[in-house]
């Protein structure tokens, strides 16, 4: 008969060998553990993809009066009382979620092969070909039966809802559900990097990569830049010059890497760069994106961009190909991030640089604020224009 007892730990000796297996069996168990919820909220989202598809083909609303989600919501929840999905918000969720991609998947704009998307008035080439594969995948496959895409099951129920009711294109949305499946966002970081059109920015950066780097590197590079960076975590006085810019940065150093992206690394500031003749240089920023296994070389300007700008700043990526470049890295790269720009001035003055260089500007709290103000008021013309 079992009778209650302490149980002990003596007589077993866990050497070093047992302690490795031991952490071993942890890292199978939490991965035996993230693939059971994989599967689960899989099942569970073609669930709701299907039930979305049916209420399409057989034009419920039309045929069963507009009682129709009042009612199924009630008989799914008397049929499965434990489950919360069954709101009269989420079947018409359900219903929408699956009409989002189909539309756009049959009724695609623009043609594929041509992905771009509207940055402030000019159409930018959006280069991530994981995105053109999918959209080809989807597209082939897409028909009555038109079935949920496979990468979907990664994403959790509620960033799928916030993700097609922001996105204006399907492009947009598979980039954020490519973000969160590969990168674990948080539904609120989702919620932030929308707000802050990440989609929009991502990318823009004007740049001389195409001529100086090679491909694919070129577009991975791209990639990782932004225009503008939103910088409204800084506080600001009226008038500021590049020092002061460049102090705040720093002292609000985590914020700023969380702009830059996923996999920068802060290396230091104004490092001091001898040269043999006696002069003295001192880049503003230097990154390490480990990622890429490359420098990042950031020059801050207060100003709007003048060519000259290109020119220092060449010379010290040079210089951090020279000196701080190991074995196994990548070309550096440099970045100016200024006040403003003139498109034209910046392609010109990139065109014969050899070293791979970008430009992009800044937006601080009021001209993030305008520009809020500015798209919402965009997006209630629009509204009202289609009612």
């Amino acid at each position: 008969m079992n009778e209650p007892k302490f149980i002990y730990r003596d007589g077993m000796l866990a050497d070093n060998g047992y302690v490795q297996w031991l952490k071993d069996l942890k890292a199978r168990y939490r991965q035996c553990q993230a693939k059971a919820a994989v599967k689960v909220n899989t099942a569970m989202l073609e669930f709701y993809w299907s039930l979305g598809r049916d209420i399409i083909q057989k034009k419920a609303e039309s045929k069963w009066g507009s009682g129709f989600f009042n009612q199924l919501s009630l008989d799914m929840r008397a049929m499965f009382p434990n489950e919360k999905g069954f709101s009269v918000t989420n079947l018409k969720y359900m219903k929408r979620w699956y009409l989002f991609y189909f539309e756009k998947v049959i009724n695609r704009q623009p043609p594929v092969g041509q992905i771009g998307h509207q940055a402030g008035d000019e159409i930018r080439q959006q280069p991530a070909d994981e995105i053109q594969n999918q959209i080809q995948a989807i597209r082939h496959q897409a028909g009555d039966e038109f079935e949920m895409p496979p990468q979907f099951g990664i994403v959790p129920w509620k960033h799928h809802v916030y993700i097609f009711t922001k996105s204006q294109s399907l492009e947009e949305a598979l980039f954020y559900i490519n973000k969160v499946a590969s990168e674990g966002w948080s539904r609120l970081y989702l919620e932030q990097q929308v707000d802050e059109q990440l989609y929009q920015v991502q990318g823009a950066a004007i740049t001389n990569f195409e001529s100086t780097l090679p491909s694919p590197q070129s577009k991975l590079v791209q990639e990782i830049l932004k225009d503008p960076y939103n910088l409204s975590f800084l506080t600001m006085k009226a008038k500021y010059d590049e020092h002061e810019l460049e102090e705040a940065l720093v002292a609000n150093v985590t914020q700023f890497l969380l702009e830059l992206g996923k996999g920068f690394s802060y290396v230091g500031r104004q490092m001091e760069l001898q040269m043999p003749g006696g002069q003295t240089f001192f880049p503003d920023l230097v990154f390490y994106f480990i990622p890429q296994h490359r420098y990042i070389i950031i020059e801050l300007k207060a100003v709007k961009y003048i060519p000259e700008f290109a020119g220092k700043l060449n010379f010290y990526v040079t210089a951090a190909d020279e000196l701080l470049r190991g074995e196994g890295d990548n070309p550096s790269v440099g970045l100016i991030i200024c006040k403003s720009k003139d498109k034209t001035v910046v392609e010109w003055s990139l065109k014969d640089i050899n070293k791979p260089l970008g430009v992009a500007t800044y937006q601080l709290q009021e001209v993030v604020d305008r520009t809020v103000a500015e798209l919402e008021l965009k997006k209630k013309q629009k509204t009202e224009e289609e009612e």
